[in-house]
């Protein structure tokens, strides 16, 4: 169970539009068949708390992080909020950079294309050959930020937005995450190494742009590189 002193913590930016968290590592973003507390639902209580708020809490879901992974995401506190910032994710100008924790030396900087295809029943992705029904293009690029025991934090920005695409792509290239179990043979109780980094959007009614950054938790695989700021 979140605490709000817990959700006050990951509380990044707020006004009357918008809230940006840094997702802590373990928690789904909204229900599932888990069970287990979830960001959303979550956030509706610390708003509905702080600001003393009567009947249902209005948030509004416009992306998502994998459960394992953290960092940088944005709600809309607004219906207006929402459609305005859903459509930045679909045309991309939402910008989301991560950092990603990956096993081996991939080249300094790079892009990786595949064709990926999830398995809806397994909630699992596999890169196929060009062609294959129902698989859709991935892209990424990426740069090594630092190198140490056999592991490279790059920094990575998508190009499209498909499922585990980071961890897949990156996997199939040869350089799993560090402590990926589904795609890196990551070990139980390793935290996988991918952290949502940066965020860039155009606020919904401002239409200024806006810059977030959440460094990751100092735990492994991040803790390797502590003495990597950023930017």
């Amino acid at each position: 169970m979140l605490t709000q002193e817990q959700l006050n913590k990951c509380v990044v930016y707020e006004d009357n539009h918008l809230l940006v968290v840094s997702k802590p590592v373990n928690v789904p973003v909204q229900a599932d068949a888990s069970g287990d507390e979830d960001l959303l639902t979550a956030l509706k209580g610390y708003i509905k708390q702080k600001y003393d708020k009567p009947g249902e809490v209005y948030l509004g879901l416009v992306h998502r992080l994998d459960r394992p992974v953290g960092g940088a995401m944005v709600f809309a506190r607004t219906s207006k909020a929402a459609q305005r910032l859903t459509e930045q994710v679909k045309t991309r100008t939402m910008g989301r950079t991560y950092w990603a924790v990956v096993q081996g030396n991939p080249p300094e900087t790079g892009t990786f294309e595949h064709e990926l295809l999830k398995d809806e029943k397994t909630n699992t992705t596999k890169a196929v050959p060009k062609g294959t029904p129902g698989a859709k293009h991935a892209s990424l690029e990426y740069r090594v930020l630092a190198r140490k025991d056999g592991l490279s934090l790059c920094e990575i920005k998508l190009h499209t937005g498909r499922s585990h695409q980071i961890r897949v792509q990156f996997s199939t290239e040869g350089f799993p995450l560090w402590g990926d179990a589904r795609y890196g043979g990551g070990k139980p109780g390793q935290q996988i190494g991918l952290w949502g980094r940066y965020l860039n959007l155009e606020h919904p009614t401002k239409k200024e742009p806006m810059r977030f950054s959440c460094p990751p938790e100092n735990v492994l695989p991040f803790s390797l590189f502590s003495d990597i700021k950023g930017e």
